[in-house]
């Protein structure tokens, strides 16, 4: 899948994005915590300079602005990242955003503490070399011994037991309870597959569904580690949902 495609996917998403939490500044604050707790072994209580090299709407990258840190977010969709400056300025801080493509950051080097890509992120880059480019670039930007965060699906089962969908999930609008839920399409080669995303939005009497289509390469714990290694990085570190107490396993690793 193209990046264009990825832009459009989130782009039409980006208005509706926060239905997928049942209370999106709960989960903001929550994830901004075991963020937090992640990253302070490593690199003391700070606060640190981070980029948020996937913020979307803004689900991570406001947190930890409020929590102290000075963040930078960036994102493939120009929509999604209008939408995080937007909340981040009503939730009372400041979050600098540019619409950028992860493989191609347009920042100076040697500047961040920690480089976030957070929500499975990461996996929309199909190709080995896309794959490569992404991490070259984010170790580019960290200082040296700063710390790269990457948080993903939990793909090591998917891969044996190819799932076909998600539990839904419920959020609540004026209007009613919205429902976001998604069907996964494996492809041939049992590694990557296509989703497509579906929210029931209530309006009035009737609902409103919404699809969208988009593509993920579900990588293991042990090409991502090779993938994170081969481009520099040292110390690299697998937090589970249990050890680390973030939503999805969260790899850390320092740049060597």
């Amino acid at each position: 899948m193209s990046g264009s495609s990825v832009r459009n996917f989130y782009d039409e998403l980006a208005p509706d994005y926060h239905l997928i939490f049942a209370d999106w500044d709960a989960s903001m604050a929550y994830q901004a915590k075991t963020l937090d707790e992640l990253i302070r072994p490593h690199l003391g209580a700070g606060p640190h300079t981070v980029l948020d090299c996937s913020c979307g709407i803004g689900t991570q990258a406001i947190g930890l602005a409020l929590g102290g840190h000075t963040v930078v977010g960036s994102d493939l969709s120009p929509v999604a990242v209008s939408h995080a400056a937007v909340h981040a300025a009503a939730r009372g801080t400041t979050l600098p955003v540019a619409a950028a493509d992860m493989c191609a950051l347009p920042f100076t080097s040697s500047v961040f503490d920690v480089v976030l890509c957070a929500d499975n992120s990461l996996p929309h880059l199909l190709r080995t070399e896309d794959v490569q480019a992404a991490l070259l670039g984010m170790r580019r930007v960290l200082r040296n011994d700063g710390l790269l965060v990457i948080t993903v699906r939990a793909y090591d089962e998917a891969r044996q037991t190819h799932p076909t969908a998600t539990s839904p999930q419920v959020s609540r609008t004026p209007d009613g309870q919205a429902i976001t839920f998604q069907l996964w399409h494996w492809h041939e080669d049992g590694e990557h597959y296509d989703v497509e995303h579906f929210q029931l939005i209530p309006t009035g009497s009737t609902w409103h569904v919404r699809v969208r289509r988009t593509t993920y390469w579900a990588l293991t714990h042990q090409q991502l580690t090779e993938f994170v290694a081969n481009a520099g990085f040292t110390d690299i570190t697998w937090n589970t949902p249990v050890s680390g107490g973030f939503y999805q396993p969260v790899l850390t690793a320092r740049r060597g």
